[in-house]
């Protein structure tokens, strides 16, 4: 069982006082792993407590987890996506916890079937006002979304890492499609070095 660290995801003190890097969290982990079988899912949604399945609504059953919180998405191929965890340590533990019931269940799970990270999303905060206009004109467009009519941020889709970077005008940021952690931290400081270099920081 993976132990649970209790503190925020990056608190390491290894930021200096007023780094963004300092201020992210991790909202979400998305995963993926199989047990290369097809389940009958009306009988699991029998056996497991605290589980949803509405095939009308979702083609999956919801199996939700409350330590660590997430659910897994169980699927009628043996797909299972976990999400909802706020590390890869909680995806990791929520997805064995999950192989432990259907092995308790009398469903044959291999070993230690590959899970695989598709998906973080974090927070954070550059801890400055944008001028969401001004980034928008500078960035240039190429890889530039903004239509505040439509949505209040600005989408900003960076090649290395490949993330999605969402600005609000508070500071506010969310990045998502990384894959590790540290996709996060990179995509924090090229948002903050070309902020600077337009002088749109602050």
């Amino acid at each position: 069982m993976v132990k649970k660290d209790d503190k925020p995801p990056y608190w390491n003190g290894r930021f200096p006082k007023g780094d963004p890097k300092g201020t992210l969290k991790i909202e979400n982990v998305v995963a993926s792993t199989g047990i290369d079988q097809e389940l009958n899912l009306e009988a699991l949604a029998a056996d497991l407590p605290g589980t949803e399945y509405d095939p009308d609504r979702f083609p999956g059953l919801v199996y939700r987890l409350q330590e660590p919180k997430a659910a897994c998405l169980i699927f009628r191929s043996g797909k299972i996506v976990s999400t909802g965890a706020q590390s890869i340590d909680d995806v990791h533990a929520a997805v064995e916890l999950t192989f432990d019931t259907l092995r308790a269940l009398g469903i044959e799970v291999p070993g230690s079937p590959e899970i695989k990270v598709q998906n973080i999303v974090t927070s954070g905060d550059l801890g400055h006002p944008l001028n969401l206009n001004a980034i928008a004109i500078s960035f240039g467009l190429e890889n530039i979304e903004y239509e505040p009519e439509q949505f209040p941020g600005l989408v900003y889709r960076l090649q290395e890492p490949k993330v999605v970077v969402l600005l609000f005008g508070s500071g506010k940021v969310v990045i998502t499609g990384g894959k590790k952690p540290e996709n996060a931290e990179e995509a924090i400081d090229k948002i903050v070095s070309k902020l600077t270099e337009y002088a749109l920081l602050g």
